[in-house]
């Protein structure tokens, strides 16, 4: 390997690497990378570098690669711990940018308990201008029903398709993508300030450097990834998500990382710290502003800075020091920007995000009240419903559903789906054709972080477990009540008894051998983070 004695008695240092050439968010982690080992080499260190799998979900909807993006995650965790543990390395830095790669890489460190830091890639700048704002890698489904109808021709299409992102870097929008990076820097795993740097801007590598000096210094002073990802942090990441209005697919990511981190945080903690965390910060999808527009404004140091009465300032840093030491170096929401505003005036006082419970979800579903549409807090709708999302899209595409309709999309949950893909396409599909200011979507599947609109998802217990979503017939009213927390079929109970008599297990899907197969035997539910779980658990 070329290592001399004195490189081998130095802190051996693992890169944990999701580089590819096949994911836009990944493709400058290379780069990346070696602004890292530059770092590591001069805080006397020794850098190695090994590979870590990484799906981009974009490129996985549509097919088959849906179903593995989920248990993906566990994959990547895997992949860490047992590259750490199998050559006894003495700290890890996590590099990744999108959905599932920086949550896996967040569980591992917490399982291992080793120093690690993470450094991300960076979102990519908007694209070109596309219904007002810039466009960004979601935006060729949004006028896919534009030129299905017709208002819009084939060649502004395709200059959309090929503009929409100009560069690598996770989605331009505030996706689970970069709603994870910035879980990690609220969290205290990635330095203060780095996980919006832009994907091009020179910032990145500079960050890279300073992750690689700073992961020596852990592992000098001995301090594990579990002293920084306290239950406190834990905290204050999910609250900085409520103030960002960030994906709902963080609940599943921060339930798996406080479990593999040993501590016991559940869905109700995650309602109690979403209801009382105003929105103070307004990004694409719930307003134009891209994560790099986020940005340049202040950030997630800003957002904190202005939430900060509401975290808990004691907590650890990779960066050294405490929270409240941090926050007061970072500015303060400057007046009239357009996207962060000071927490006595946010854009919504409920929080960005909420956990609704009710006759349809006795466990909960997760919804993000940041994206509806004005007057929907608020919905009731006749439900029409589907088994697949498939069917799901015809109907929406074909003209099927109307004014009013609350799309039900069921047995799409993590052991039904399997694999918990994302409802992504049919959302879209809805703002396409002019419907998502009066239609809804219910489903035991996840959504996108670029979703906007009235849609309630990680339904529990799923259809496949025969929860009452199964149970759902055309034409039943539902009520969705963000505000209240509550998502409520409004059927009598005796004739929900008489569906339940008579409702038997849907056939499981025809699923390939390998990952897929074992994560729908054992994956457990969505308000416990849709982790494998060992049966005798």
């Amino acid at each position: 390997m070329g290592h001399s004695d004195d490189d081998l008695g130095r802190p051996i240092i693992g890169l944990a690497n999701a580089f590819s050439t096949l994911v836009p968010g990944h493709a400058n982690l290379g780069a990346v990378a070696a602004a890292v080992g530059r770092g590591v080499t001069r805080a006397g260190g020794t850098a190695v570098d090994f590979g870590v799998p990484g799906i981009c979900d974009g490129l996985a909807d549509h097919h088959l690669g849906a179903h593995y993006t989920l248990p993906s995650r566990e994959v990547v965790a895997a992949s860490v711990e047992m590259m750490v543990r199998g050559h006894a390395l003495d700290g890890v830095v996590l590099l990744g940018s999108c959905d599932k790669i920086v949550p896996g890489m967040l569980m591992a460190a917490a399982r291992l308990d080793v120093p690690a830091i993470v450094i991300v890639g960076g979102p990519a700048e908007g694209g070109i201008e596309f219904q007002g704002h810039a466009s960004d890698s979601s935006s060729p489904d949004d006028a896919v029903a534009l030129l299905q109808s017709g208002e819009m021709d084939e060649e502004a299409f395709i200059a959309l398709e090929d503009g929409c992102q100009p560069g690598c870097g996770s989605c331009a929008y505030l996706g689970t993508a970069n709603s994870m990076c910035c879980a990690a820097e609220a969290m205290g795993m990635s330095l203060p300030g780095s996980a919006t740097i832009p994907a091009t801007d020179a910032a990145r590598h500079r960050a890279g450097e300073a992750a690689g000096e700073r992961i020596v210094r852990l592992v000098h002073a001995g301090q594990g990834a579990r002293s920084i990802i306290t239950r406190a942090a834990v905290a204050n990441a999910v609250r900085t998500m409520a103030a960002i209005g960030g994906s709902t697919n963080t609940v599943l990511h921060l339930l798996a990382i406080a479990r593999e981190a040993g501590h016991s945080v559940t869905i109700d903690d995650v309602a109690d710290l979403w209801s009382t965390t105003p929105q103070v910060a307004r990004v694409n999808p719930a307003g134009p502003a891209t994560v790099p527009d986020f940005h340049r404004v202040g950030g997630i140091p800003t957002v904190m800075r202005e939430i900060r009465s509401l975290l808990d300032c004691s907590t650890p840093s990779v960066a050294g020091g405490r929270l409240g030491d941090h926050l007061e170096a970072a500015a303060s929401a400057a007046p009239g920007n357009g996207i962060i505003r000071p927490l006595h005036d946010p854009w919504l006082g409920g929080g960005g995000l909420a956990v609704l419970r009710g006759n349809l979800a006795p466990g909960s579903g997760i919804t993000r009240p940041a994206a509806f549409p004005a007057g929907m807090q608020v919905f009731s709708g006749r439900a029409l419903c589907f088994d697949t999302e498939r069917e799901a899209n015809a109907a929406i595409l074909g003209g099927d559903v109307k004014d009013g309709s609350v799309v039900v999309i069921r047995y799409v949950g993590p052991r039904g789906g399997p694999g918990m893909p994302e409802m992504y396409a049919p959302m879209k599909y809805l703002a396409a054709r002019g419907l998502a200011a009066s239609c809804a979507i219910v489903t035991d599947g996840r959504f996108s972080g670029t979703n906007n609109g009235c849609f309630v998802g990680h339904v529990v217990p799923e259809a496949a477990l025969g929860g009452p979503i199964a149970l759902v017939r055309d034409g039943d009213e539902i009520t969705i009540d963000a505000p209240g927390g509550a998502l409520v079929l409004n059927v009598d109970d005796r004739e929900l008894a008489r569906r339940r008599a008579a409702w038997r297990p849907r056939p499981p899907a025809d699923v390939p051998p390998g990952m897929l197969a074992l994560y729908a035997r054992l994956a457990g539910p969505a308000d416990r983070g849709a982790l494998i779980e060992l049966e005798d658990a």
